[in-house]
């Protein structure tokens, strides 16, 4: 039988550089237990992750693993869309990584190793903003705006939208200030004040599960949730049931699934796109349906694992 031949693209700096011990256990488990055809390689600077995935597909590598934070899984899965029949995995190690987390993608490395080995495989939709493709959010407005402005210490401590809260705290009233923007979808176009809007092809965005409670990674729909310009007071009863999940019906919030739209503003809106800076309005956003093959564990797994014992889908001493 022909070995699987995997790679694994790493960023050395993630996960407060414990891929650089973990990574290397990762290769030996899947080449001695396992049987694979492993190589690695980590990251050197911004882009070079889409470098080596666009390399790793053109050498036909069957899976190219993905280790580290959403930033790197967004480089890859740039370099794996339209340039490589490879199937994805992602192990996550970065402050969020929302996309791991919803598909409840384990981090201890025998089960992983595991997961690999099954090769429980399904299609995942990636989004695309402007020319660049994301696999989990892309956001703009009030929150982004607070995002490039928190140091990245309290990103690593808070986690991505905590982080937010807390420079929402931190930060005086007039960054509330709206953003006018003229939305079109199809041959509807609106204009109105919003303070902020949230793209979503899963569930769980920034730590929190159910921001895009209706989203599914495989239905070619993108979730659109706009939050409209609102009092200050009424800012965090809001961020309240974003959290909670119960936002949908509130006056506010408008809560939409398209498959391409296309956001205007006359001010200067960055857009975030998987946590990285990736440019600013205006901006067509598109949904490509079952763009990337992606291994995930498959639901007895997962519920056995859960059944176990719940902080094995976490760190364990064996993986430092």
């Amino acid at each position: 039988m022909k070995k699987s031949k995997i790679k694994i693209i790493y960023n050395p700096n993630s996960g407060r550089k414990l891929l650089l011990k973990t990574v290397p256990k990762l290769l030996d488990i899947l080449v001695n237990e396992y049987n694979m055809d492993v190589d690695m390689e980590g990251t050197k600077g911004k882009h070079h992750a889409t470098e080596i995935a666009i390399k790793s597909g053109q050498q036909g590598y069957h899976v190219i693993i993905a280790a580290g934070g959403d930033g790197t899984i967004n480089e890859v899965i740039n370099g794996m869309v339209n340039n490589s029949d490879s199937k994805l995995a992602i192990y996550p190690a970065g402050t969020v990584n929302d996309f791991a987390t919803h598909l409840n993608v384990p981090r201890q490395l025998m089960r992983f190793a595991e997961m690999i080995h099954l090769n429980h495989t399904v299609y995942t939709d990636v989004g695309k903003a402007g020319d660049r493709y994301f696999l989990n959010v892309a956001a703009g407005g009030l929150l982004t705006d607070v995002a490039y402005r928190v140091s990245s210490d309290a990103k690593t401590v808070l986690g991505k939208f905590a982080y937010y809260l807390e420079g929402i705290r931190e930060f005086p009233k007039q960054i509330f200030k709206p953003i006018r923007v003229k939305l079109q979808i199809g041959n509807v176009i609106e204009e109105k004040e919003i303070l902020f809007y949230i793209i979503a092809n899963s569930k769980q965005v920034g730590g929190f599960k159910n921001i895009a409670s209706e989203a599914k990674i495989d239905d070619g729909l993108l979730d659109l949730i706009v939050i409209e310009n609102t009092n200050l007071i009424d800012v965090a009863s809001l961020f309240f049931l974003i959290i909670k999940g119960n936002h949908i019906n509130h006056p506010s919030i408008k809560y939409m699934q398209v498959k391409e739209f296309t956001i205007e503003s006359d001010s200067e809106v960055a857009v975030d796109i998987d946590g990285e800076m990736g440019g600013r309005l205006p901006m067509t956003f598109k949904v490509i349906k079952s763009a990337i093959p992606i291994i995930i564990p498959p639901k007895e797994t997962i519920e056995s694992y859960i059944d176990k014992n719940q902080h094995h889908l976490l760190f364990t001493k064996s993986d430092i």
